[in-house]
């Protein structure tokens, strides 16, 4: 479990630092042959490249949980259990409730 958090938190660590980088060396002329750019154009590529970067990001999260071997995490029993219960309990009442408006109807 504390690898799983682990991977979480740098992830999101990564999902803010990489567009404030981004923003930041657009905005300061860090990056070289930006210095021509409009400000209008320097706004919408470092802006565009900040969302991508987030994207990337989710990207790469998303194939690290998927590459996760699956038999790694079973449910706990009773939770499922419990679960299902709920959930059979809860369809029988909407099943109840529905029979009852058609007899009302009727």
């Amino acid at each position: 479990m504390a690898g799983v958090i682990q991977k979480f938190f740098i992830t999101s660590m990564f999902m803010w630092m990489a567009p404030v980088l981004i923003l930041y060396a657009f905005n300061n002329d860090l990056l070289p042959g930006v210095t021509h750019l409009s400000p209008h154009a320097l706004t919408l590529l470092s802006g565009f490249l900040a969302v991508i970067s987030v994207n990337v990001v989710i990207a790469f999260y998303i194939y690290m949980a998927m590459k996760e071997p699956a038999e790694k995490h079973e449910p706990d029993p009773k939770f499922v259990s419990d679960a299902k219960a709920s959930v059979s309990q809860l369809t029988g009442k909407a099943e109840e409730s529905s029979s009852q408006s058609v007899k009302k109807e009727e």
